[in-house]
């Protein structure tokens, strides 16, 4: 169990293909291990992290957020946003946060990021947080080409600017003691994951990099990766010092299981899931 400096919250379920999941790995290898429904589609977690450093309380990523329209209901099997019920669940509101860290600006990761208001303006949903973004995933996401152009939706993250909110980071950053961004660019321009040390312990949420178990394995690398070589390169480094280290690492879309440590038996490498 791990402290409750640490928390994993969701703001629910989307469903995707399994193919764009998997990648190039055929269905015959990865079907007997997943549950599709009649659409061909997995379920997988919308999985957010709640840190508290320094007297502070950060949240990395957001979900799909508020503001789904019915389309997105149909074709992705959205529920209703669950965020703020779970920090509400821990005692926070939203002006209670004083950061949030985005591994990237896909919808799915930064959704939550804004709301409408009462007269039906978009405002960030965390007034009183610094957002944190790398700049090249930012001009990135502002100037989408095709093959991304549906990932990227500027009212999830414009408002942000326009209420000088946003912080830019430009590759490796330490945000606070202990709190640290590393640029793993394979999945999108200027994606991070983020690692926090706490207590002894070395917590890392790997975004998509790595974005559920089945992706431990190397070649599973999801069709929606900008760079999938160099996802490739990034996960066989970061997932060998993660379990030469004992690092627990957070799923982002892990959904039976969304935490857990790399551990080794033999030649065989395996995860040991933690819940928390």
């Amino acid at each position: 169990m791990m402290s409750t400096a640490v928390k994993i919250l969701s703001d629910g379920v989307l469903k995707l293909d399994g193919g764009s999941v998997f990648g190039q790995v055929p269905k015959v290898a990865w079907e007997s291990s997943v549950v599709t429904d009649r659409k061909n589609r997995i379920a997988l977690g919308l999985n957010c992290l709640l840190l508290q450093v320094g007297g502070k309380n950060v949240l990395v990523d957001t979900g799909v957020g508020p503001k789904e329209n019915e389309i997105d209901k149909e074709t992705l099997g959205l529920v209703p946003s669950r965020l703020l019920k779970g920090l509400k669940g821990v005692g926070l509101t939203p002006k209670d946060i004083n950061a949030v860290i985005l591994t990237h600006l896909h919808f799915d990761h930064c959704g939550g990021c804004t709301r409408l208001d009462r007269t039906g303006n978009l405002v960030p949903t965390f007034p009183r947080a610094t957002y944190y973004v790398q700049q090249s995933c930012w001009e990135d996401a502002c100037h989408p080409n095709e093959r991304c152009l549906s990932a990227h939706r500027q009212e999830n993250f414009m408002p942000i600017e326009a209420r000088e909110q946003l912080e830019f980071l430009d590759g490796d950053t330490e945000i606070f003691p202990g709190l640290n961004v590393i640029l793993t660019d394979g999945h999108a321009k200027g994606h991070q994951m983020v690692m926090f040390t706490h207590g002894g312990e070395r917590i890392v949420f790997l975004g998509d990099l790595v974005p559920t178990p089945h992706h431990l394995n190397l070649g599973v690398i999801s069709a929606f990766d900008y760079s999938p070589e160099e996802t490739l390169e990034q996960k066989r480094e970061i997932l060998s010092d993660a379990e030469r280290q004992g690092w627990l690492l957070v799923f982002a879309h892990g959904h039976d299981t969304k935490a857990g440590y790399l551990e080794r038996r033999a030649d065989y490498t395996y995860l040991r899931p933690v819940e928390f």
